[in-house]
């Protein structure tokens, strides 16, 4: 970590970047090849325009002609390590921030945790967790700046998640965002959050190349994924309902487990004391030959198994029962998790064999999410990976939970191929900030990673496919189309 404030990178790509961007037709958003502007007074809050528009400036004929030749002296003059990209991540139940530079060296990271409000209410409020982030978002970024030894001024763009996740959260991480970016003149980088997570392991693994695949696993997301390059990715697999996180957050609570340090943690934690093989729970979804996962029923299997067993789910703390008891909902964890990772490797085997037919250079197997944290899934992953002749990279643990690491990262990727949108508006009228609806925000709640491989397709998820956002994948490559 620098002990010193950085110079602020390129001034002639701040000069470049501000210059192209007063050259386009009124209304019209481009992608802009530029890093920071000169510090501009502190404007009104408007809402952020995020919508991945992935179009170089060399294709607006308006500016074209006149930066041809500027443009190819800035990439010779650019150096990746001038990059310095501050990530905001605020998509579900932590308010996280970090300092990345383009070299990947990680500058600082804070992470403020609601773990005491998903122990009182049972899981996450979305109110609840709103209020949290506003709380602390403020000083979680500041810290990070601070940690970093930068101001704001520093800074080439600030990166935040837009989605998948929960609205109101969401909402609070990007106006903290445009809140800098507007007052900074910076570009601003629209992140998929479970690209982030995927993304991440280039960061700490330097030679992992695409393609590769992906195994996302978290509290709301199952995800295999195939991922040909940044931005392109084909999705082989994905739950139908519950993702394995929240079946163990819910059977952690079930069996009256401490969740202040989070249910995966400490169920993981008490399966070591039990028997794997007491309770004989049902593999999900065997008769299904194709990638996608199921949770909800090995759910009421392990529900059932307590109420057959006269175990209490209402004030059931297991700080307060008897060695016996205890044994016995340690059989039941150890149970639950043998199964649960079952399914994930029958997944993955059959996700291996349908990737190497579709891409046979793919050598890695990337398990990321906060479920990855998990070192019995790591284990048993790491035993597939090798029986295919593949490799398993694992971020560390404090990469694979939600994380302003991965943000930054992601958004810096993003940055050096071109793709992120010019500073906001500083003109736009500060109520609209409220107008949470709006297209202004666009902020993507459900929001698919990349297409549907043809042999995944669910019938059953077709089902719940209601105000979902096109893929990145597809944004992208209908952006790229147009430019031809």
């Amino acid at each position: 970590m620098a002990s010193s404030t950085l110079a602020s990178p390129l001034w002639l790509s701040r000069s470049a970047f501000l210059l192209k961007t007063s050259l386009l037709p009124s209304g019209t958003r481009a992608l802009t090849r530029g890093f920071t502007g000169p510090r501009q007074p502190p404007t009104s809050l408007s809402p952020l325009s995020l919508k991945p528009s992935f179009k170089h400036l060399s294709a607006i004929p308006s500016a074209s002609g006149i930066f041809a030749q500027k443009s190819s002296d800035l990439e010779r003059s650019f150096a990746r390590e001038d990059v310095v990209i501050l990530g905001i991540e605020t998509s579900c139940d932590d308010t996280a921030a970090a300092v990345v530079r383009g070299n990947g060296e990680i500058l600082s990271q804070v992470v403020s945790s609601q773990a005491d409000l998903l122990s009182r209410y049972g899981g996450v409020a979305p109110k609840m967790a709103e209020e949290a982030h506003s709380l602390v978002i403020d000083q979680v970024v500041q810290q990070t700046l601070d940690n970093a030894n930068l101001t704001e001024k520093n800074l080439s763009a600030v990166a935040v998640t837009i989605g998948p996740g929960l609205s109101l959260c969401l909402r609070v991480g990007v106006c903290k965002a445009r809140r800098i970016a507007g007052n900074f003149s910076l570009p601003i980088i629209g992140i998929h959050h479970m690209e982030a997570h995927a993304l991440v392991a280039r960061l700490v693994e330097k030679d992992l190349q695409f393609p590769f695949l992906a195994l996302l696993i978290s509290g709301g997301h199952n995800l295999l994924i195939l991922a040909h390059g940044l931005g392109h990715y084909v999705q082989l697999g994905t739950t139908i309902d519950d993702a394995i996180g929240e079946a163990y957050d819910k059977t952690a609570r079930w069996l009256g487990l401490d969740m202040r340090k989070g249910g995966g943690p400490a169920l993981e934690e008490l399966a070591r004391e039990g028997d794997a093989n007491s309770f004989k729970f049902s593999i999900p979804m065997r008769q299904h030959k194709d990638c996608n996962f199921s949770y909800a029923g090995l759910k009421t299997q392990v529900r059932m198994a307590i109420e057959s067993k006269n175990l209490s789910i209402e004030n059931n703390s297991i700080s307060s029962t008897s060695s016996q008891e205890r044994r016995l909902r340690a059989d039941i964890a150890a149970s639950f998790q043998r199964v649960a990772v079952l399914h994930l490797e029958e997944r993955c085997e059959r996700a291996i064999e349908w990737a190497m037919k579709i891409e046979p250079s793919i050598k890695c197997l990337v398990v990321s999410g906060g479920v990855a944290s998990n070192q019995y899934v790591r284990t048993r992953l790491n035993h597939v990976v090798e029986k295919n002749g593949l490799q398993l990279a694992c971020p560390p643990p404090s990469l694979c939970t939600d994380n302003g690491v991965m943000v930054a990262w992601t958004g810096i990727e993003h940055f050096l191929c071109g793709r992120f949108d010019p500073p906001p508006r500083a003109d736009e009228p500060e109520d609209s900030m409220v107008r949470i609806n709006s297209f202004w925000f666009d902020l993507r709640p459900r929001w698919p990673l990349g297409e549907e491989h043809s042999q995944g397709k669910s019938e059953a998820r077709s089902l719940k496919r209601a105000r979902v956002h096109p893929s990145l994948t597809s944004i992208i490559q209908g952006s790229a189309q147009q430019e031809v």
